[in-house]
């Protein structure tokens, strides 16, 4: 067993896992990743990431590739009795706010993602060690590291230990969490990759067909010339059980629903039963071990929410984790992650659940599509923590959060805003979730007499990743500005935060507010996050 225990070893290399590596990796830390696939799995299970997701994405460097790789979500064309009798497009009249830069959801296959994902942690030096099966975890006995033994290969130490191993997690099970909720064997549907020729279908279409008696749904995968993901009713015996899926079950289920030829069906692998699960722990934490994820929950594929949600779940806990690890904070910050996240969870499986109805009741008539699991709640971009203690000072949860929107005055706990701006140095465009953009907490300060405060706070924090932005208003004398100050040429900005101070945590969320002639909320906060000013307490390394 290794001397040095790594500082996080974690369990699963799907997206949460690689978000929360790379969040990690960049913040300095000693990070492993493994899962026990022998090989990077080829699937498109996800169909890709949400606005908040691409918010992460292009905060860990890598949306510029995502778009590239992906596309945006297509047209819905529906079809009854082989004849196409609407085209629905959920997403025709969303455009970029203010507050909110990517107004839609983006196609891409999950391998894809992963595959670019991957590439970023290599560019910290970290790989996924692969064929690696968790089989036991102990807390070693001075209580500073976990003990994680594998099926095959040597035993290793590290200070925390994540699950990010999906829905049947080995390290949730180790560790006892029950996984409760229900499985409704009746909703069934059977999934995979499938090539198709004769180019009869329209590849800017996600097509779908609903009967009396079954449905097919085939949606072009980005990046390729003829790969469609399928997903269908599944075919049932005499008795009216599901069947598994196959090559030959899928080319009977197109030809059934869709009136093509099965011939053109030329391939379909990763072919899988997918039933409706929805279950969640009661805790996220044990000790040094933690779960993200599938791992943690898991809901209806209603709404897209399952990656989004695990993508989310790693983006809360990297920087806690950086936070102790670091020794700037208490162990005790982990505990807002469960805070923070298990309610989240909760609400998600109400979300995906309420959208599965809404979609099945909107099939049973003719042109009704999958259009009905999108909502603007599945965008993921008014998820807040209102309720968390991570907030000063609280706000008030009755209050909703207004997603993509400029709500006057984001609250504590609420997701923040970004706003276009001009950079004040060159004039040039840029934008507020640029600024927030890196391994940092970022304080802001509106108007003159916040100047003071944000020079303080430079002085005291100026060494552990605290970063001061100064936000002038146009009609304001920039003399010379402080590095990174920037021009609210417009007013976005001073709309959607409307106060002088503001704390924004590196995970995009407001963490304080304060007026300049009251930064007592400001100053406590940084000494929670960070410890007292000018100081890194090694005494309360994780």
């Amino acid at each position: 067993m290794p001397d040095t225990p790594a500082d996080v070893l974690i369990v699963g290399a799907g997206p949460t896992g690689l978000t929360l590596a790379v969040d990690l990796a960049r913040r300095g830390r000693a990070v492993r990743i493994m899962d026990r696939s022998p090989a990077h799995p080829r699937t498109s299970r996800a169909k890709g990431p949400n606005p908040r997701s691409l918010e992460i994405l292009a905060d860990l460097g890598v949306v510029d590739e995502v778009l590239a790789a992906g596309s945006a979500p297509l047209p819905m064309r529906v079809y009854r009795d082989y004849r196409p009798v609407s085209d629905t497009d959920p997403w025709a009249e969303a455009a970029p706010a203010p507050a909110a830069h990517y107004d839609r959801p983006w196609l891409i296959a999950q391998w894809r993602l992963e595959e670019i994902l991957r590439a970023r942690l290599a560019g910290y030096g970290v790989h996924v060690e692969l064929g690696r099966e968790v089989v036991g975890l102990t807390e070693g006995p001075d209580g500073q590291h976990m003990a994680v033994a594998f099926g095959e290969g040597p035993a290793e130490r590290a200070r925390y230990v994540v699950g990010c191993d999906g829905a049947h997690s080995s390290v949730r099970k180790l560790l006892g969490i029950p996984f409760d909720g229900t499985t409704a064997e009746d909703q069934v549907m059977v999934t995979g990759d499938v090539e198709l020729a004769g180019g009869e279908l329209d590849r800017g279409r996600w097509h779908q067909w609903f009967d009396e008696d079954g449905a097919v749904m085939l949606c072009p995968i980005p990046g390729t010339r003829t790969g469609w993901w399928f997903q269908a009713g599944p075919e049932r015996d005499g008795a009216g059980r599901p069947l598994p899926p196959s090559v030959d079950g899928f080319r009977r289920l197109l030809t059934r629903h869709t009136g093509l030829p099965g011939r053109h069906l030329t391939r379909a692998e990763l072919l899988s039963t997918y039933r409706v699960n929805v279950r969640m722990v009661d805790r996220y934490r044990v000790g040094r071990a933690l779960l993200a994820g599938d791992a943690a929950h898991v809901h209806a594929i209603a709404g897209g929410l399952g990656m989004n949600t695990g993508i989310q779940d790693a983006f809360n806990l990297g920087w806690k984790l950086g936070q102790v690890l670091a020794g700037h904070a208490d162990a005790a910050l982990l505990d807002t992650y469960e805070e923070e996240r298990l309610p989240v969870a909760a609400w998600t499986l109400d979300l995906a659940s309420d959208r599965l109805r809404a979609t099945l009741e909107a099939i049973r008539e003719p042109g009704g599509s999958l259009a009905s699991a999108m909502t603007e709640e599945t965008t993921g971009l008014g998820i807040g923590y209102r309720w968390s203690t991570l907030t000063a000072p609280k706000s008030d949860p009755a209050i909703p959060p207004r997603p993509g929107t400029e709500q006057r005055g984001a609250l504590p706990g609420d997701r923040a805003p970004d706003a276009p701006c001009q950079d004040a140095a060159t004039g040039g465009p840029t934008r507020l979730h640029r600024t927030f953009a890196g391994p940092h907490t970022t304080v802001l300060g509106f108007g003159p007499a916040s100047a003071a405060v944000l020079r303080e706070v430079a002085v005291a924090y100026g060494n552990a990743d605290v970063r001061t932005c100064r936000v002038y208003a146009p009609h304001e004398d920039r003399g010379t500005p402080p590095p990174g100050s920037l021009v609210d040429d417009r007013g976005h900005a001073a709309t959607a935060y409307a106060t002088a101070l503001v704390v924004v945590r590196p995970d995009h969320h407001v963490g304080a507010v304060a007026s300049a002639d009251d930064p007592a909320p400001v100053r406590e906060y940084l000494r929670r996050l960070y410890g007292a000013p000018g100081t890194v307490d090694v005494t309360r390394q994780g």
